[in-house]
Formats: structure tokens, sequence, C-alpha cells
């Protein structure tokens, strides 16, 4: 413990200690506006068709939107665009709160909900951007990157889990109101402060700009590598996961009769999945991201089986918890793999392309497995979690990267070449082998 320990003092070390907290607090509201959205309009408008409407309309806003605000990013820089997003999200969030109070029809409220995911600034993913900047700006090695990954990535999980506690806590005490208002505060103040924040230069034009290092023209843009697109599905059948874990979830604990927990099961789950996502700075670095990603695929599988015979709220806990330990490993070794095969250029639309992939496989999946429970069951709702998992294990087996991308695709900028031998590049790509 003492070696991982060193290992994120030299993570906080990159940014300081103020980054990591505006960046928390800046993705907070993304994980309170789809559950705020829902309880919001389904209390107004009494339809839970139209809050679904409205939710559903919010997470498509994200799941298309997002890569496209990462590829401005790495084109123009994070400051101008996380500025522009984290004012408009926080504009569409409030607009939603009025419209919502005011009764609106179903069609204007999914529009404004469509904006609001639309909008949504991608500081999780931004922040993730800037940090393996730094690491590599600082000449840091394979470890201290994997390692600003998973507190990253231990962000993100905190953030899902604290997120709708907030709005359950706000909707019991006052309304749901009250927590998107919160979250329209949240994206104006520290969205802008971690816009503003010095380390917004590290990534994008800005950084060339003080290397005195060329963009490349648009005409020049890279293609990905075949291996990114398998690792995206694979995200957003984690996301699937998710959606169908929730679902099974709210399903068991209503059947017995205890749907308040539904809330603290899905958190204890999260809790665990984030201190497994901290635990992999202690694996060794001759355990290479491919086989940790098979590893974590069939972790998936085993771990998450034993939902299809869960009858107790204790064994739903119990069964929930140790699900949550393969979760976090999964998506932080993919999001390692991306950010060695990604071209230099589009990292910050790859890191955004797997956070929406997530979340359209989630809002996709809490579909069906929601209608397959009210149908057939929890079990139903938890089958679909356990094909996902197998469908990952697929992905993993069959995809193929090769031993590390070629000079087209990650030397994007003429500069790199020289700087080649500056940086730790051999170190960073350990482990991306074949995966065969």
């Amino acid at each position: 413990m003492t070696a991982a320990a060193a290992t994120y003092r030299q993570v906080l070390a990159l940014s300081g200690p103020l980054l990591p907290v505006i960046s928390f607090l800046g993705r907070l509201p993304t994980a309170m506006c789809q559950l705020g959205s829902v309880l919001l309009v389904a209390e107004t408008s009494g339809s839970l068709t139209t809050a679904g409407l409205v939710g559903g309309a919010l997470a498509a806003g994200q799941t298309v939107a997002g890569p496209l605000t990462g590829r401005l990013a790495d084109r123009h820089g994070q400051r101008p665009v996380v500025l522009v997003c984290c004012w408009l999200n926080a504009l569409a969030v409030a607009a939603l709160v009025a419209a919502a109070l005011a009764r609106m029809a179903t069609p204007p409220l999914a529009l404004i909900g469509l904006l609001a995911g639309a909008s949504v600034p991608q500081v999780g993913p931004l922040a993730r951007t800037r940090l393996v900047a730094l690491a590599h700006r600082a000449a840091s090695d394979d470890r201290v990157v994997s390692a600003a990954l998973s507190f990253e990535g231990t962000l993100d999980e905190v953030s899902f889990v604290l997120g709708p506690a907030l709005v359950g806590v706000a909707a019991s005490v006052a309304h749901p109101a009250v927590a998107l208002a919160l979250a329209a505060v949240l994206l104006a103040v520290c969205g802008s402060a971690f816009a503003l924040h010095p380390t917004a230069v590290a990534a994008g034009p800005a950084a060339d700009r003080a290397r005195k290092a060329p963009r490349p023209p648009r005409a020049a843009r890279v293609r990905m590598p075949r291996a990114v697109h398998a690792m995206r599905l694979s995200t957003a059948l984690q996301g699937a996961m998710f959606g169908a874990c929730q679902a099974g979830i709210a399903a068991l604990t209503e059947r017995l009769h205890q749907p308040a927990q539904a809330g603290l099961v899905y958190a204890a789950m999260g809790v665990m999945s984030a201190v497994a996502g901290l635990s992999l700075a202690l694996v060794p670095a001759r355990i290479g991201l491919p086989a940790r990603w098979r590893a974590a695929a069939a972790a998936l599988i085993v771990l998450s089986a034993p939902l299809l015979l869960v009858r107790s709220m204790g064994a739903l806990y119990l069964v929930v918890v140790v699900l949550g330990v393969a979760f976090a490993p999964h998506l932080i070794t993919l999001f390692g793999l991306t950010e060695r095969l990604v071209p230099a250029t589009r990292l910050a639309e790859s890191m955004a392309f797997l956070t929406s992939a997530v979340v359209g496989g989630q809002a996709l999946a809490l579909a069906l497995s929601g209608r397959l429970a009210d149908a057939y069951g929890p079990s139903a709702a938890f089958a679909v979690a356990v094909g996902a998992a197998v469908l990952i294990l697929a992905v993993a087996l069959l995809t193929r990267a090769g031993s590390r991308p070629t000079a087209p695709v990650r030397t994007a900028r003429p500069d790199q070449t020289a700087a080649a031998d500056r940086t730790p590049t051999a170190s960073r790509r350990k482990g991306v082998g074949p995966l065969t």
C-alpha cells in the first residue's frame, strides 16, 4: 500500500490538490441530472411516461453530443469549450426546472431535456485527458499514467454514487427541483473553475503553442485504430450492465417491499467499485492491459451470474457489492488502452466517446430490462446484465490490437518524432500487445 500511496501522491502533484476538487464538483451535476429530471417531471406532470421520455432525451443528447464536445476540445482547447458548455448546460437545466414547474407539455420538456444532455461539458473525460497530458509532460512512467486513470475513474464512480443520493435526499426533504437547481449552480461555478484552472493549457492547441509545435491541418486528421471501436462497444456493454442491474435491483426491492433500499444497494456497489479502482495501482506492471481486460471481463461474468439466484435483501447486498469489484477495473483498463492507441490529437474525443457509450448503453438497457422485469420478474433484468458480461468477454477475446500504434496514428504532429527520445513512449506502451 505504501507504493500505491506514493504513486497517488505523484498523481496529485501533477495538477495540485485544487483541480481534483473542482473537477469532481463539476462532474457531479451529470450524475444528478438524469435521476433528478425523471423525479422532477414525474412529480410535476404526474406521468411516468413523460418523465421517462424527458430522461431518455437527456441521455440521448449526452450520448450523441459527448464525442463532438471532446473533438472540439481537441481542436480548440478545453478552456473555451468547457466555458461555453457549462453555462449552456446550467441554463438548460434551469430551463428544465422552470418548464417542469410550469407544467409544460411533453414535447417542449423533451426538447429541453435533449438540450440539457447535449450541452453537458464532459468534465470527467476532459479531466482525464488533462491529467494524462500533465503526466506525459512531466515524463512520468507508465505506473503514474495508469494511476492517474484509476484516480479519475474513482472520482467518476464516487460522483455517480453521490449524485443520485443527493437527488434522493433533496426529493424526500424538499423537492427534486432543489437538486436540479444545485446542479445548475455547480455547473456554472465549478465548471467555470475547471475551465479557468491553469492546467487547462496542458492539452490541445495551447500546449502545442507552449512547445512552439504546429497543429496538424484539418486534412491530416488521422484514422482511429480498429481496436478502439471494440473498446467503445465494451464500454457500452458495461453501461448496459449498469442499466440492467439498476432495473433488477429496483424490481427486487419492490418485490421485497423495501423499495427505499434500491438506492442504497446501488450505492454500495458503486463504493466497492471505487475502492477496486484505486486498488489497481497495486497490480504488477508485468500484467499488461490486454490481460487485465480479459480478466475483468471474465470476472464480470462470474460475479454477475449469482444475481440470477438472489431472492433476499441480504443476498442482494452481498452479490451486488462483490460485483462492484469488477466494474471500475474494466472501465479503467479500457480508458488506459484507449489512451495508448488513439491519436494524441483525438484523445479528448475518445475519452468522451467512452463516457457517452456508457450513458447510451445504460439508458437502452434500463428501458429494455425494466420492461422485462415488469413482465417476468427481477431475474429477467439480471439476465440482461449477465448477457452483456458474456458479450464483453467475447469482445475482449476477439479484439486484436497492434503491438503499438503505427507512426501515422500516434505521431500526428511533426514535433513528436523529435520529442520521442525525451518522453517515456516505450514505457507507456508496455503491455499493449496483441490480444490473442
